[in-house]
């Protein structure tokens, strides 16, 4: 069964779970201000959405990777979907330095350039291969590694912003998902993500 959390106080989720990400025990609750409109994470799909899509991924996340054309799917043909992919990299050093090139090419212009190159890409990423697999989408890397240099307190406050707000949802990996007031941990398929965003456009 989909389980499935409240992100607002006292509200019980439709499965049963009545666990709420807000608590004592974290020193900072994220606002809904923070997790659908951090200024710094870039959006897709329809910017003025009636619903937005919140995912944490990791790019070397096997099922994030699988089910990545599902979601930008889903998210275009719905046409009035916000999309903010959040870096949370959970896979080591590699992920970190593909959430730190994308984020740099995003500063050029080029996030869903780079997103597409590295989330469609087969096998294990490695530095050289990111490197690679974005000089082959046509990005300058040179461009990219002094848009991340130029760029690095902005960048690093965004994966520890996300980073925290995943620890805050008890996210235990990737996918996972906020959409509307409701918190998804872990994998969506077509059909339960359409239903998600349908309950949170009804929900209002």
């Amino acid at each position: 069964m989909m389980q499935r959390r409240s992100l607002l106080k006292g509200v019980l989720a439709g499965s049963g779970l009545a666990l709420s990400p807000f608590g004592a025990a974290f020193a900072h609750e994220p606002t809904p201000q923070e997790v659908f409109a951090d200024p710094n994470a870039p959006v897709l799909g329809n910017p003025e959405g009636d619903v937005t899509v919140v995912e944490y991924f990791d790019f070397q996340c096997t099922y994030c990777k699988r089910d990545y054309p599902m979601v930008r799917d889903v998210v275009a043909k719905d046409g009035n979907v916000r999309l903010v992919m959040k870096d949370w990299p959970i896979f080591g050093e590699v992920s970190v330095y593909a959430a730190q090139a994308v984020q740099g090419a995003a500063a050029l212009g080029e996030y869903d350039t780079a997103l597409n190159a590295l989330m469609t890409a087969q096998g294990r990423l490695t530095h050289e291969r990111i490197e690679t697999l974005l000089t082959a989408a046509g990005l300058d890397f040179d461009a990219i590694a002094e848009a991340v240099k130029a760029n690095e307190k902005k960048i690093s406050d965004l994966l520890d912003r996300n980073y925290h707000q995943a620890e805050a949802f008890q996210f235990n990996g990737t996918p996972s998902y906020v959409i509307g007031r409701m918190v998804y941990p872990g994998v969506l398929d077509r059909i339960m993500l359409e239903s998600a965003i349908a309950e949170a456009r009804s929900a209002g």
